[in-house]
């Protein structure tokens, strides 16, 4: 089964060089623009089976990222967020069990390993739901 990450950025020269980065240790790499084309795409079946990980760097109006964090917890608890802080963000913004807050200014290789690290433990849960 191929893995996505979902990136949730609405600045396009921050999500592209994330995305670049994300694409070459990872398969399956989409991109949303903004909180509601995320949610749209969660809705699609296939994408939702498939979805291992979303990055949240969301900056510009619209659904903020601790909106849209809150709502994901609640639609999909057992995926994990990473969360790209903004200036003026702070960990206890985004509460979850399954949340990973990184705060400014975040290296390419700290975001790489926090990616890692987050994949790994749900693929780890997810296989003990289906032995249990």
């Amino acid at each position: 089964m191929m893995t996505t990450i979902l990136l949730v950025d609405d600045d396009p020269l921050q999500a592209y060089v994330r995305r670049s980065l994300l694409e070459r240790r990872f398969d399956h790499v989409e991109r949303a623009t903004d909180a509601a084309e995320a949610l749209i795409l969660l809705e699609e079946p296939l994408f939702k089976r498939n979805l291992g990980l979303v990055i949240a760097g969301l900056h510009l109006p619209g659904m903020g990222g601790q909106a849209f964090v809150a709502e994901l917890i609640s639609r999909f608890p057992f995926v994990p967020v990473l969360v790209l802080g903004r200036s003026g963000e702070k960990a206890l913004d985004f509460p979850g069990q399954n949340v990973r807050f990184l705060s400014r200014p975040i290296s390419a290789e700290n975001m790489l390993s926090a990616a890692r690290q987050l994949l790994d433990q749900y693929r780890g849960d997810a296989l003990e739901a289906a032995v249990a």
